[in-house]
């Protein structure tokens, strides 16, 4: 190892901006222990030792497989680790993990895909009319309410109980990782939302996700807890990526203006531009945990059994070795697959539908604010502090430079 001192992996700064920190790991330490609280994890930041990682059959995503030590490290986390919101396919392996996957990968029909491109646009165009000002925060304005709406309608939360559902999400959200209390009550509100609306399908089915996971669990392909649990997985993973994606995606339209002008003349481009954003700074942080069930060996370090992993896919992003000039924003290059949406049989399930409304948000901001521009130093703008997810707690912008026409006499 250099003889360089180790980087912070952790603060506001590394926050802003981790790839620093990220190309020193890569260089010097491309698979080490890095320290959490109550103990260890190997952090693996190349992108061939990220790949055997997410494919490797000896590494297991159920949380039972951790070591004593992760276990008691994470009892204090409110979200993951409860029995009655843990049992989703993201915590399972095998057969488990494969009949809840099919299970939620049959609401994403070609049919019903077509119906959230169109409904996302709707939702986009009746957020943008509703910024009546100079400026706006296109998180709160639009990357957050976008997608907590798709899956609202995904879902099928009546109209009446989306503000409770909103509440929730939110605290969970944007509450920093230290107010575990304020993050607890709101996970166990969610947890009897959940509870309560898949009893509310049972009564009155509709057209839905949840009614189509209702009536598998009616012929026992799925159980009541898993139920719960994939609701809430789908809520919290479902949406959370697609906030950091339209934020992250916004953002390096706003740093690469000669990007956005392309785009502006052909928006035939802009998944060529949605796929470059989820490499260059993608909303996954890191890879949820994996844990060896037997000892494996990764980038010439051996793991033992238990001992907690995280897969960085945003240092994996920027490896040389894997993509010419990493740090160049380019649209429309060639060469290895990014891995922001993971790679193996735990590839992100909803990542088509992640793309759908990146395309939408991004799409119409375009068309229809040229004179778009940032409203803050972009070294003041805040970041998620989290160990996953990648995303801007807020993105305040001009939408208008230079004055309107002025109105008619």
């Amino acid at each position: 190892m250099s003889t360089d001192s180790f980087p912070p992996l952790y603060g506001p700064a590394f926050d802003a901006d981790p790839y620093p920190a990220y190309d020193w790991l890569r260089r010097n330490a491309p698979v080490t222990r890095v320290p959490l609280p109550g103990c260890e994890a190997w952090l693996v930041t190349r992108y061939e030792d990220a790949v055997t990682a997410l494919t490797h059959p000896a590494l297991a995503k159920d949380p039972a497989a951790g070591s004593p030590e992760w276990r008691a490290a994470s009892l204090g986390l409110p979200l993951d680790h409860r029995p009655g919101l843990a049992r989703h396919m993201i915590n399972a392996d095998g057969a488990d993990h494969a009949r809840l996957r099919r299970l939620v990968s049959a609401a994403f029909t070609p049919r019903r895909m077509a119906g959230l491109r169109t409904r996302a646009l709707e939702v986009t165009d009746a957020l943008l009319d509703r910024l009546d000002g100079p400026e706006a925060d296109l998180v709160a304005d639009l990357a957050y309410p976008l997608p907590i709406t798709i899956i609202c309608d995904l879902l099928g939360v009546p109209e009446e109980d989306r503000a409770t559902f909103h509440h929730h999400a939110s605290v969970i959200d944007s509450a920093a990782a230290s107010e575990v209390e304020e993050i607890a009550r709101a996970t166990d509100a969610l947890e009897i939302f959940l509870a309560d609306l898949v009893e509310l399908k049972r009564s009155r089915p509709g057209n839905d996700l949840l009614t189509d996971l209702v009536r598998r669990s009616n012929q026992g392909e799925i159980d009541k807890d898993e139920l719960t649990s994939t609701a809430f997985l789908l809520l919290i993973a479902g949406h959370e990526t697609t906030v950091a994606l339209i934020g992250n995606g916004l953002l390096a339209l706003l740093r690469h203006p000669g990007q956005a002008a392309a785009l502006r003349a052909d928006l035939s481009l802009l998944p060529d531009f949605i796929d470059e954003m989820l490499r260059y700074d993608g909303p996954v942080r890191n890879a949820t945990w994996r844990f060896p069930t037997e000892p494996v060996v990764i980038g010439g370090q051996e793991m033992l059994p238990g001992e907690p992993i995280l897969v960085s896919l945003l240092a994996a992003n920027r490896d040389p070795a894997a993509f010419t000039d990493p740090d160049a924003f380019s649209p429309g290059r060639v060469g290895e697959p990014h891995l922001a949406f993971g790679r193996g049989p735990h590839y992100c399930v909803g990542a088509a539908l992640a793309r759908v409304e990146g395309e939408a948000a991004i799409g119409r901001v375009l068309e229809r604010f040229p004179d778009l521009a940032l409203a803050a130093d972009p070294a003041e703008l805040s970041w998620w502090p989290s160990a996953i997810m990648r995303g801007l707690f807020s993105l305040p912008v001009r939408l208008r430079l230079t004055p309107g026409p002025p109105p008619p006499p």
